[in-house]
């Protein structure tokens, strides 16, 4: 019988295989006035009854905890960030069974699991009897059949269904599909009880805090729902989300069980598949309690908030952090156009082209600048506003790359674009894709397949989607797994480029992010970045022209698509000359690179000074000589010193 599960031989080794989303959003709707609320005794003894003033970033509810927010770890997560969570086996262990009929509950929700999943697995091994198995209509209807159930069965199962909709090493493509339409809309639960949350986390009645709040709510989820109210103090618009009663206690239960049942097959899976079943329920259970942790997601909104404040692109909704809490989170109402309605995007007279090259540009300034993304952006969580600006909310699923990922992506990238596909499976391996050690050679000709069939002729024609469904065929073919950070980076590209392509279904995502990256090498002022440009233009001791000029056309192609017109190298030219004075090294190499063959290198040199001539401000260059002269001229001197003493 064929199980819509592939064959586990690329599972993740190191538990990193999971991850989720939540789907909130926040449409406008109208509004009542509090009259009808009824007041409630606060249950809180730790507010006062002082006026609070509206701080828009002040610091989180919740006091700081003694390490970072976003913390490195050096265990099995091989150099990737961690959100903070309170996920442990114990700490589930203890709550799943914390009262006498806890464990009546857990019989009962385990029967009700294997009844539904059994019913499901009964379906697919008729299939296999009669020969049906892997014909078209049973597949999409046993999907269909399947993405039922895990609605049927909560929270826990939709969450794991859509992180399974983009692991293309554990679950086949025809299956992929479906569950990529997964939906978390369920009914509201009464308002009342979500007046009652409301006021149990503020600590006072909801009419002291708000002067309206809507009468129904704007969205509902499996997790929670979303109300629209105005702050009484400031007669701003704020969404508030309330998380569904009794839905941590559930996750929590499903979570015991997940576990207790992969702990069961943890040997067998080892030794015969390659994977920790017990780690991959772990790396999936911590991701979901942040997601139930509103605190975290204000921190999340924050930190994504300073990060991207100065861009005049992007919007970032301030939070009200002293309103919000475990169960409550109070943050500004975005008024904008939902990508959910990509028609009225068209008619409201936005720059749509404008538009797209902002929320590429924000996704990847995302990941590659500072390794912290939204990881999940789908249509309801995008909005776009009336001056043009991509606007965010849901900040629930957020994950975080460390810097040496960071720069790894970034040298894939350059990788790609200049066709180096040994360097591209070696990236693999630092990526976490391929296991250290892997032959490699037999994984670059496929790449090379892969890329070529996918990017045709230009890239103009390139399709992130395309080359993702080719590379899904090669997780089938080769060891490679896909680390949980990653499943999340490839979802949150292919959702934005099918944002950007329901805009303008000729919309190619490398014309945007090619001269994006190309941008950031040439311009950008972090040395390792200047590292990563040195080790693209040499290669083989040789300098690669037609890279220079590549880089510094792509650059220009991307000028319009950053938050800073124009391309100016001035600081650029600045810090390569700088360089060359300090380092004798790559002075050799540079002198090499213009003699090469044992002749100057004039044609070359001629067609890149004609390439930058408008890219950089003479003036501006002659001021930065002239204000860093002596600092250089005090290290040339101190680097000659030295090397006059060891010689």
């Amino acid at each position: 019988m064929q199980l819509p599960l592939k064959e586990f031989r690329g599972c993740v080794r190191d538990g990193r295989g999971v991850g989720e989303q939540q789907r909130s959003v926040l449409p406008t709707n109208g509004q009542m006035p509090l009259r009808g609320l009824h007041s409630r005794s606060s249950r809180r003894v730790d507010h006062t009854g002082a006026p609070r003033r509206h701080v828009r970033l002040a610091a989180a509810v919740s006091p700081p905890p003694a390490m970072p927010k976003y913390a490195q770890r050096s265990d099995f997560l091989q150099d990737s960030c961690s959100l903070t969570s309170t996920y442990s086996p114990e700490y589930v262990r203890q709550r799943a069974l914390e009262t006498p009929g806890s464990l009546f509950n857990v019989l009962v929700r385990v029967t009700d699991i294997a009844v539904s999943l059994g019913l499901f697995a009964g379906k697919l091994w008729t299939d296999r009897l009669t020969g049906q198995e892997d014909e078209p209509d049973i597949v999409k209807k046993r999907a269909a059949e399947l993405r039922d159930t895990l609605t049927y069965l909560g929270p826990s199962f939709i969450k794991a269904g859509q992180v399974l909709a983009n692991r293309p090493d554990i679950v086949r493509e025809d299956y992929m599909n479906e569950l990529c339409c997964l939906q978390d809309d369920v009914p509201s639960f009464p308002d009342e009880i979500a007046f009652e949350i409301i006021e149990e986390e503020l600590g006072k009645p909801i009419d002291q805090v708000f002067s309206s709040f809507s009468e129904r709510p704007i969205a509902a989820a499996s997790l929670g729902q979303v109300y629209k109210a105005v702050l009484r103090e400031t007669g701003e618009d704020v969404a508030v989300k309330v998380q569904r009663p009794g839905v941590e206690p559930n996750i929590l239960r499903d979570l015991f069980i997940f576990r207790s049942l992969a702990s069961l097959f943890d040997e067998f899976a080892q030794q015969r598949l390659g994977c920790r079943p017990e780690l991959i329920v772990d790396e999936f259970g911590e991701k979901l309690l942040e997601e139930l942790d509103y605190e975290q997601e204000a921190r999340n909104i924050q930190e994504f908030y300073q990060n991207l404040k100065s861009d005049p692109t992007i919007k970032i909704p301030w939070v009200q952090s002293d309103l919000c809490g475990k169960r409550v989170l109070v943050m500004e109402w975005i008024d904008g156009i939902r990508c959910t309605d990509p028609q009225a995007i068209k008619s409201s007279g936005l720059d749509v082209g404008g538009f797209i090259r902002c929320g590429v540009v924000a996704g990847l300034r995302q990941l590659l600048e500072f390794g912290l993304f939204h990881g999940d952006p789908h249509p309801g969580n995008i909005f776009a506003m009336r001056d043009g600006r991509i606007a965010y909310v849901d900040f629930g699923n957020v994950a975080q790359l460390s810097q040496r990922n960071k720069q790894t992506l970034v040298d894939a990238v350059v990788h790609a674009v200049n066709e180096d596909y040994q360097s591209m499976a070696e990236d693999f391996i630092k990526l976490g894709f391929l296991a250290p050690g892997t032959d490699i050679s037999p994984i670059v000709p496929a790449l090379e397949n892969i890329w070529t069939d996918s990017k045709g002729q230009s890239l103009a024609s390139f399709n992130f989607r395309t080359v993702t469904s080719r590379f899904n065929e090669l997780v089938y073919q080769y060891p490679i797994r896909i680390p949980e950070r990653y499943s999340l980076v490839i979802r949150s590209l292919l959702t934005q480029e099918g944002i950007c392509m329901t805009l303008d279904p000729e919309f190619h995502f490398l014309e945007v992010a090619y001269p994006y990256v190309a941008r950031r090498l040439l311009t950008d002022e972090d040395p390792q970045l200047r590292e990563r440009l040195f080790q693209v233009l040499f290669s083989d001791g040789k300098f690669q022209w037609k890279r220079l000029e590549n880089l510094i056309m792509l650059a220009r192609e991307g000028s319009g698509s950053s938050s800073k017109p124009g391309l100016d190298l001035s600081d650029t030219v600045r810090d390569a000359v700088r360089v060359l004075l300090l380092d004798e090294r790559l002075r050799t190499q540079v002198i090499m690179a213009l003699t090469e063959d044992n002749k100057l290198r004039v044609p070359e040199v001629m067609s890149v000074l004609r390439l930058v001539q408008d890219d950089i401000q003479p003036n501006k260059l002659i001021q930065d000589f002239v204000r860093g002269a002596p600092q250089l001229s005090r290290q040339v001197l101190l680097g000659w010193a030295d090397k006059v003493l060891v010689s």
